[in-house]
């Protein structure tokens, strides 16, 4: 209801009346709950419609790049500096929303391996009979620093011999509670989202990952989307992404 009456007083108390907007917003999969949850609260109270494409941080920068109709863009932070630096997201503005470390999920109720230790991921990652992973060629940040990380280790065959390559981490997070998998490697943020029970933990420190994730939206914001954007980088965004397992920024 807070949400509603707050969303209701920036657009104007008229504004469900005019013609409903429809926001086409490319995220990346980090984000997938609680933009869920936003995305629905705003909607309620605003008659304007959410259409939102999650993917890889890497997959969603591209469509987004692609798509002059596209308002809202949610990646990492390294990408949209990347985009504004080569002038291919110019004219717009940026937040930071929250952060989060990459690690692995094992199926609910299945023994936990300890990775608190190279040594110790190096035994758990040779021992697994299935793993899954996003997909490095579909611009998968994790799924990239995972490709180093087992080549690092020197078991970068033996691994790929049993892994399965996920579209994202929703997928493999999918393959980990179907329990297709014995380990899922992905955001925490993404394991938390899915189920809090099968977080195993993130990676030792030798190869931790932390990812922070932005918004990027052209300058000339209609009534509609601004809203939507100062609904995210607000107070109630801030806490639906902290719960979820998204750190603010900074932190």
């Amino acid at each position: 209801m807070r949400v509603a009456i707050f969303l209701l007083a920036l657009i104007g108390f008229n504004s469900s009346a005019a013609a409903a907007d429809e926001l086409k917003v490319y995220a990346a999969a980090g984000v997938k709950a609680p933009f869920q949850k936003l995305a629905a609260d705003y909607e309620a109270a605003t008659g304007h419609r959410i259409a939102v494409v999650f993917d890889t941080a890497g997959a969603t920068n591209k469509s987004f790049l692609s798509d002059p109709g596209a308002a809202i863009l949610i990646t990492t932070q390294a990408l949209i500096s990347e985009g504004e630096k080569s002038g291919r997201l110019k004219n717009g503005g940026s937040y930071r929303l929250g952060a989060t470390v990459a690690g692995l999920a094992a199926p609910p109720g299945s023994p936990k391996p300890d990775i608190s230790t190279t040594e110790k991921l190096r035994a758990v990652l040779l021992s697994a009979r299935r793993i899954a992973f996003s997909d490095p060629a579909r611009g998968a940040t994790v799924g990239t620093h995972f490709m180093k990380m087992i080549e690092s280790m020197g078991i970068k065959d033996e691994v790929l011999k049993k892994a399965t390559l996920a579209q994202d981490g929703i997928e493999t997070m999918r393959l980990v509670l179907e329990e297709q998998v014995d380990l899922g490697v992905t955001q925490t943020s993404e394991i938390v989202q899915a189920n809090r029970a099968a977080l195993v933990g993130p990676f030792p420190k030798e190869f931790d990952l932390a990812t922070t994730y932005s918004l990027w939206h052209h300058a000339n914001l209609s009534v509609a989307t601004r809203a939507f954007v100062t609904l995210l980088t607000g107070p109630s965004g801030r806490a639906a992404l902290a719960e979820e397992g998204l750190r603010p920024p900074d932190q």
